[in-house]
C-alpha cells in the first residue's frame, strides 16, 4: 500500500478544511459583543396610590437594564432608551460569536480524528 488517504478520506478533510475556512470568516464579520441580556421592565412605583399598583398598563416605563454574570455574580447595568440598542445587537453578537466557536469546536474534533486515524493507518503501513 502506498500511504496516501484515500480518495474520499481526503475529500473529507478538504471539505472539512473548507467549512473551516468559511466559519472563520463569520468570525471576521462579527461586531462589538457583549455578553448578557438586555431587559426591557415596566415598573411599579412605591405610591400606594400610584394607578401602577393596580393596573399593569399604566406601570411606569420602559426602562432598560442589561445584565450579565461577572466572577459568579449578577452585574446589572442601567441603560438608557438610546443605548439599549446599542447593547441588544452586541448581545445578538455574542451569541452568534458563541455559536460559531461551538460550530468550529465540532468541526476540529471531527477533522482531528479524521487526521488521527490517517497518522495511525500511515504509522501501520510503514
Amino acid at each position: 500500500m502506498t500511504g496516501k488517504p484515500s480518495p474520499s478520506t481526503a475529500a473529507a478533510l478538504e471539505r472539512h478544511r473548507q467549512r473551516f475556512e468559511e466559519l472563520k470568516g463569520e468570525l471576521q464579520q462579527m461586531e462589538f459583543f457583549c455578553k448578557g441580556t438586555v431587559l426591557r421592565r415596566m415598573m411599579r412605583c412605591g405610591k400606594a396610590q400610584c394607578a401602577c399598583q393596580k393596573d399593569p398598563a399604566k406601570r411606569h416605563g420602559p426602562y432598560f437594564q442589561w445584565t450579565y454574570n461577572a466572577n459568579g455574580k449578577t452585574v446589572t447595568i442601567q441603560l438608557t432608551p438610546e443605548t439599549a440598542p446599542i447593547y441588544q445587537a452586541a448581545a445578538r453578537q455574542y451569541r452568534k460569536l458563541k455559536a460559531a466557536l461551538h460550530r468550529l469546536e465540532k468541526l476540529s474534533a471531527t477533522a482531528l480524528r479524521q487526521h488521527a486515524k490517517l497518522a495511525q493507518s500511515a504509522r501501520r503501513r510503514t
